[in-house]
């Protein structure tokens, strides 16, 4: 293939649809235990994947949030998550991180998670993330992240 884009490919990063960003992620062997089943802290990877892409989805580069033009360099990180496991996923299944932003504060942002299987919910999230220096300092959303999540709020309607 050249260095053209198939049509048919999904785009890696997920896809913003209406007021949600959805990450399909595919369960690997790795992803498993002796069971068969995911092993719960992989939900948290595929959550934190979801999260990660979601700012992507927004215009929002990590490596401009570490090297901004003016101001501390910062980072996104988790402040609190609570995780309910509903169901269980196996192995070759294609799931769906399904990521809101539920609320937006000076230098925090709430975001509920969905993992899905075909609709059906295996495991909700809320996470608590802040967006902080290098030296761990909470720092405020500045212009970069506050004018990508208005973009986002004004499409969610």
């Amino acid at each position: 293939m050249s260095g053209e884009v198939s049509r048919d490919w999904p785009d890696l990063a997920g896809r913003i649809e209406g007021d949600t960003h959805v990450l399909p992620v595919r369960v690997y062997f790795e992803d498993t235990d002796f069971t068969g089943l995911v092993y719960h802290a992989n939900f948290l990877k595929f959550c934190e994947r979801g999260r990660s892409d979601f700012i992507r989805g927004l215009g929002i580069d990590h490596r401009s949030l570490e090297n901004p033009g003016q101001g501390e360099p910062a980072v996104f990180v988790v402040r609190r998550i609570e995780v309910d496991y509903l169901r269980p996923a196996r192995i070759d299944e294609v799931l769906e991180v399904v990521t809101r932003c539920e609320d937006i504060g000076r230098a925090t942002l709430v975001l509920a998670q969905d993992v899905c299987r075909d609709g059906v919910v295996l495991a909700r999230l809320k996470a608590s993330i802040v967006l902080v220096s290098k030296a761990g300092k909470p720092q405020r959303l500045g212009p970069l992240v506050s004018e990508a999540l208005e973009r986002f709020l004004k499409t969610r309607g």
